[in-house]
């Protein structure tokens, strides 16, 4: 960010009629311009939901939540500090029930989220998909309108697979399961909204095989043995070097998919 402040930090910015989203001040590699923090509101409501307060090191972010209104539910879309951290902090002003799929997040009763539930909030219908692969819990959040993906599809660029326990596997069938949907606005973890989720699926399914076809190709040059950043030296040519050891992951999923497959 070479220093200048992003203009959408600090501000609450509408995306659609039921979401907002506010712009946690994080920027980096691998968060693109920061978190982002979103608000779901339905018509005439005066409560909200939030989705992913952010990391613990934010308060002005969370303090910012937690004047918008009442927060009595906050959804956790997987386990990464960056959209985590900053749970007690928003529960401390807020008094917030927040559920995700690990007990490790949850505050008060509202239970772990699981696959194919619908839960009213805030004057909406919000109905949670299992999408693991980025990590084992991720979830994301079908509305009407919109569907929110955390890092599962981003706004820019293209999702690491975690080391701990991403699975390539699993991350192709959520995106087939997120091109099966109908057409709706993508509402990511970072970056940019995007127009149309079945397209964007679509783009990042034929990405990972390209990717996968040509991890085939470097192993039939390097060797059927050869070390994601052998690998990663080999295909990733055309990314930046700063981001290889991030590639590295995605790339040692990648042969974990190959050589069980």
């Amino acid at each position: 960010m070479s220093g200048l402040e992003h203009p959408a930090y600090g501000l609450l910015r509408p995306v659609t009629e039921t979401a907002s989203v506010l712009l946690c001040e994080n920027p980096g590699l691998m968060t693109l311009d920061g978190t982002n923090t979103w608000v779901l509101r339905g018509p005439g409501s005066d409560e909200m939901v939030i989705v992913d307060p952010g990391p613990d090191d934010k308060d002005e972010h969370i303090e910012r939540l937690a004047e918008l209104g009442p927060i009595p539910l906050v959804l956790i879309s997987h386990r990464h500090g960056d959209h985590t951290g900053g749970i007690d902090r928003l529960v401390e002003l807020t008094g917030a029930v927040v559920r995700s799929v690990g007990s490790g997040f949850q505050r008060g009763l509202g239970g772990p989220l699981a696959d194919g539930e619908v839960i009213d909030a805030a004057g909406l219908r919000i109905t949670v998909l299992a999408t693991p692969g980025h990590t084992a819990d991720s979830m994301s959040f079908l509305l009407e309108d919109a569907v929110l993906t955390a890092d599962t599809i981003l706004g820019r660029g293209t999702t690491v697979i975690d080391t701990e326990d991403g699975d390539l596997g699993d991350y192709l069938e959520s995106l087939r399961r997120l091109a099966g949907l109908a057409q709706r606005r993508v509402l990511p973890g970072h970056g940019p909204d995007l127009d149309d989720v079945v397209a964007v699926s679509e783009t990042y399914l034929a990405h990972r095989e390209q990717r996968l076809e040509q991890v085939r190709g470097a192993l039939r040059e390097l060797g059927e043995d050869a070390g994601a950043r052998a690998v990663v030296e080999h295909v990733y040519t055309d990314v930046d070097e700063k981001l290889w050891d991030a590639a590295e992951s995605s790339v040692q999923a990648q042969l974990d998919y190959l050589r069980r497959s």
